[in-house]
């Protein structure tokens, strides 16, 4: 369901579906806009047992006396309890109450500022995304638009703070919808169009093919590639809305667009869910997009490793060893520990070539890690103690949750290998998600760099206000947050 937002100061429930936003403790401010009274609102309420929780919702007969057709009203809770994303599962909410409406008149609470506004508005973004391009039944092509009327005090406020929102909203939509879009249509030229495609919003990219790659020395990314028919691409990513001189930041993802395991082959149960193992990548697209269109104020590159893993008589071999970009030699132990090959490349591209003030890559990694931490938060590791905190906070205010994981020593220990400098496990099903984040750490020498897997976030994450689909676009918001309040200048 697609919604056209709008902010008024004098709405209009003519026909309308109105939604009304109620605290826990108080009359909704909509009530005599729509022709409710208090006395029957409470009234309704008891009966029902509604006592206008977060996301909690009151569905009611308009009364003769008002122009809406239908009335809801959605919880909000108690202001003290609500936390930094209320108002946009509140508006996550209201999309899937939106029901066959055409249009949706929102009468938000007393106190509600610009940004709590705008915030409903992306969660009515994010909470009407669905996934149906491929259905033939149960579609309506002819459904368009819902057209939304939302209530500000301050119209112009509204405005500017929701054109920030609508660009973090295409992002993570952006990334669910590559995350969720079958290999068959989706490969790494694909992905690579739609790295290009970012041009649009004045974004430089760049798209590295195999032979350049093989120039460079990318030993460990192609081996990953050689057994399928589709080539590798290495997309390189440029918003420079900073100053000239400034050293940008980093985001590299993982972009195996589909993942058969190699000749160290997958169980058949659930692999067709690999068309996610792109879910990094996907979300450093997002983020780009979502940078390039609010014009953020700061110099970032996102560099995407694209590849498809297949078994076939040229694929990588167990026991095979390939030269990285770095000159490190690695033994292949398992071809299905191949992101960290494909990333180890371009981190080391990305540092040498760009010099960042930090890198994080983001990569649907491990089993491990959802072992670990189940598909409610993703696994951190870093190297840098003030990036991890940074992270920590962008999580705390976007809900999107992450943990800090442990490194060292005596995991790095695990990845050395008898025949090379290193291998690409950690030899048992012991710490698999330490031992893949130690691998990657040999190849960002003294950058600030955070590994975000993402394994149990990006695809399958439990359904929310804000997510009914598969794919989650995990990434997306948290790294746009990161970026805001801490990096990025301010006028």
């Amino acid at each position: 369901m697609k919604f056209s937002i709008s902010f008024v100061d004098k709405a209009d429930s003519a026909g309308a579906t109105a939604i009304v936003i109620a605290g826990e403790a108080q009359t909704p401010a909509g009530l005599a806009a729509i022709g409710l009274s208090e006395t029957l609102y409470r009234k309704a309420s008891a009966t029902a047992g509604f006592k206008a929780k977060l996301c909690s919702s009151l569905d009611l007969l308009a009364p003769a006396e008002s122009e809406a057709d239908r009335i809801v009203v959605i919880g909000l809770g108690e202001a003290d309890e609500r936390k930094a994303d209320s108002w946009l599962r509140a508006g996550g909410k209201a999309a899937s109450l939106a029901g066959k409406a055409k249009k949706l008149v929102v009468y938000p609470d007393y106190a509600a500022a610009a940004s709590d506004i705008a915030d409903f508005a992306l969660g009515m973004i994010l909470g009407g995304y669905a996934f149906d391009r491929f259905k033939t039944k149960g579609r309506d092509e002819d459904e368009g638009e819902v057209t939304v009327e939302i209530l500000a005090s301050h119209v112009a406020s509204a405005e500017a703070a929701f054109a920030d929102r609508q660009a973090v909203g295409e992002g993570v939509l952006l990334a669910r919808e590559l995350v969720n879009l079958p290999a068959n249509i989706l490969g790494p030229r694909e992905f690579a169009d739609k790295a290009e495609a970012l041009s649009e919003l004045g974004a430089k990219v760049e798209i590295l093919d195999r032979d350049q790659m093989e120039e460079l020395g990318m030993g460990a990314l192609l081996g990953v590639a050689q057994g399928s028919v589709r080539p590798p691409y290495l997309a390189v990513i440029r918003w420079d809305g900073g100053q000239g001189d400034e050293q940008p930041i980093a985001f590299v993802g993982k972009g195996v667009v589909f993942d058969t395991g190699g000749i160290s082959i997958k169980p058949a149960a659930s692999m067709e869910d690999m068309k996610g193992d792109m879910g990094g990548a996907a979300a450093v697209i997002g983020l780009m997009h979502t940078l390039a269109a609010r014009k953020a104020n700061v110099n970032v590159v996102g560099i995407l490793g694209l590849v498809e893993n297949m078994p076939d008589g040229n694929a990588q071999r167990p026991g095979d060893i390939v030269t990285s970009m770095s000159g490190q030699t690695i033994e292949v132990i398992n071809t299905d520990a191949e992101g960290r090959l494909v990333l180890a490349d371009a981190l080391w591209y990305c540092k040498e070539r760009f010099k960042p003030r930090f890198m994080i890559d983001l990569a649907t990694l491990t089993g491990a890690v959802m072992v670990a931490l189940g598909a409610h938060r993703a696994g951190l590791f870093s190297n840098d103690d003030a990036l991890s905190a940074a992270l920590a906070e962008a999580a705390e205010t976007t809900q999107e949750h992450v943990w800090r994981m442990p490194l060292g020593d005596e995991y790095d220990k695990m990845v050395d290998s008898r025949f090379a400098d290193m291998r690409n496990t950690g030899g048992s099903r012991f710490a698999g998600s330490i031992t893949a984040a130690q691998f990657l750490k040999r190849f960002v020498g003294d950058t600030p760099w955070a590994h975000l897997d993402i394994a149990g976030t990006a695809m399958g994450a439990p359904k929310s206000e804000i997510n009914r689909s598969w794919a989650s676009g995990f990434g997306v918001r948290l790294l746009d947050e990161l970026v805001r309040s801490h990096y990025e200048a301010r006028d």
